[in-house]
């Protein structure tokens, strides 16, 4: 017996809401063993707390809006806008902090582990 998914279609109509940070909506399409993928936005102006991903790779398409992720390490800050991908490796601390001008919104899937799908820790030093 297979343990492959079906195929699936999910229109945005049909996303469901899942909890998250209070400055980051997300909507889920899927959320599978090793994949999650929705719709995340997050509100102008606002930072997200300091996390990471466990054990799963994240991919963002810009939908609109700009957002720009700091890291921890000392590794430089990413900006973004509509039209640009982004790959944040897993385990990799993060925060994403959205432009003044108006929320964003992008498309995030997420894959490869069984954790949990963010894992909040404190501010680097």
């Amino acid at each position: 017996m297979s343990t492959q998914p079906e195929p699936k279609k999910v229109g945005r109509e049909d996303l469901v809401e899942i909890p998250g940070p209070p400055e980051i909506r997300r909507r889920e399409a899927f959320g599978e063993s090793g994949l999650w993928a929705g719709i995340a936005t997050t509100q102008a102006g606002l930072a997200s707390g300091w996390h990471h991903h466990d054990g799963n790779d994240t991919i963002v398409y810009m939908l609109s809006g700009r957002l720009r992720i700091d890291f921890a390490e000392g590794r430089p800050s990413v900006e973004a806008g509509a039209g640009d991908f982004l790959l944040i490796p897993k385990g990799l601390v993060h925060r994403e902090l959205t432009a003044e001008e108006g929320e964003a919104e992008a498309v995030v899937v997420r894959f490869g582990g069984d954790g949990p799908a963010t894992v909040e820790v404190d501010p680097p030093a």
